[in-house]
């Protein structure tokens, strides 16, 4: 399948990430394929050729509503970009938003598309399926639940598996990450992961402050480890540590390093989201929590499908570690789980040796399975033949 022209849209950081990867992949595999549409440096570095700048996308929520009529226009203009001049296949990464009504007006034009990172659809706003039975030809999971709620539903997809397990060492040492931080190389020590976002901290600083204090009160040896994703946002926690008298409080403040923080501490306590898979392929026992507004929560509970909320959890089908989320969101029983952790080693063994078959089952080689993924997509749209799902290896227990 020489000189195919494949068309291609990530939106972040995230997605600029996979797509390099899938891009090296399918390069390995297909001699003189051409990628064209939105890409970020990394896509770029790989050879694709992005017509519109990603930054462009990648302001989201109430934050973009200055930015939607030029989103729409840069969604439209692709569309007609790519209709005109058809590609042998399309590939949207992530963004739903913007992917989702791009891919079915494509789909519909009769371009093949293949979407690659799930949306949360069997999370949250479940209404969605239909629109991504129209606009989809073949879903891409990084999770193997996911997977399981497509071929439920009749739509062709692929689990992959994550490319974080395949970064991620699943043999690593913790002692040398404590170094790398300059901690100390004995000792209890917690990481408090609050958010990357400036709304999280402002939910999150103060809750993760006074938690810290009721630890440190029962268990003076305890010391924390906290990294943060920005300048600004460890502004917000020195302003809450300030604010609740907690200057004295141990507790080590590291830019850019949560994966070294991770790696280094006995516990975590963190914000659930994308922080939660990285505790879990380091094998760290965590405690989850989140906060929201009260109508926030309210339309979650009206559109969620799921009772558990953190990706660990998810994974597993049941309650490996435990959540605690808006009103049970208090420092008192956030402390007393990180501190049971702390005081029944055999509870973190167990949960170690959960978190480690996990790990297992998301190491799958990621790149070079979405690439074959794609190829077989191109390869049955060439024949007219049906473009069927697969779990791309042997099923965990808990898929």
């Amino acid at each position: 399948m020489s000189g195919l022209r494949i068309g291609i849209v990530a939106g972040e950081v995230s997605g600029d990430l996979l797509g390099a990867g899938l891009i090296r992949a399918l390069k390995a595999r297909l001699g003189g394929v051409r990628f064209e549409g939105i890409a970020g440096p990394r896509m770029q570095a790989e050879g694709c050729e992005s017509l519109y700048d990603m930054e462009r996308l990648t302001v989201i929520g109430f934050e973009g509503a200055g930015k939607y009529l030029s989103i729409l226009g840069i969604r439209r203009r692709l569309a007609q970009h790519f209709i005109a001049r058809p590609p042998d296949l399309f590939i949207g990464i992530d963004v739903p938003d913007f992917n989702l009504t791009l891919e079915q007006r494509l789909k519909s034009a009769g371009i093949t598309t293949v979407h690659y990172v799930s949306p949360t659809v069997w999370a949250w706003r479940g209404y969605r399926i239909r629109k991504i039975q129209k606009s989809v030809d073949h879903m891409l999971t990084l999770f193997p639940f996911e997977a399981r709620y497509y071929e439920a539903r009749h739509i062709p997809v692929t689990y992959v598996g994550h490319p974080l397990a395949d970064e991620i060492p699943e043999d690593y040492d913790p002692r040398a990450a404590r170094a790398a931080l300059g901690l100390p190389e004995d000792g209890e020590l917690v990481a408090l992961l609050p958010g990357s976002r400036r709304s999280e901290l402002r939910r999150h600083a103060g809750l993760f402050v006074r938690t810290a204090q009721w630890l440190h009160a029962r268990r003076p040896e305890a010391r924390f480890v906290a990294p943060f994703a920005s300048a600004a946002t460890e502004h917000q926690f020195v302003h809450a540590l300030r604010k609740h008298g907690a200057e004295s409080l141990p507790i080590a403040r590291v830019l850019n390093r949560s994966r070294e923080a991770l790696a280094a501490c006995d516990v975590a306590l963190l914000a659930s989201g994308t922080a939660t898979l990285e505790a879990a392929l380091l094998r760290k026992p965590m405690v989850v929590t989140y906060r929201v507004s009260a109508l926030s929560a309210a339309l979650v509970r009206l559109f969620a499908h799921v009772k558990l909320y953190s990706l660990p959890n998810n994974l597993a089908g049941r309650e490996v570690v435990p959540e605690l989320m808006q009103s049970e969101a208090v420092p008192e029983k956030l402390g007393a789980a990180v501190e049971h952790y702390l005081a029944n080693p055999e509870r973190s063994a167990s949960v170690q040796a959960t978190l480690g078959e996990m790990h297992a089952a998301l190491k799958r080689n990621a790149d070079v399975r979405s690439a074959e993924a794609v190829i077989r997509v191109l390869a049955e749209r060439r024949s007219g033949g049906p473009q069927g799902s697969t779990a791309a290896g042997p099923r965990p227990s808990y898929y």
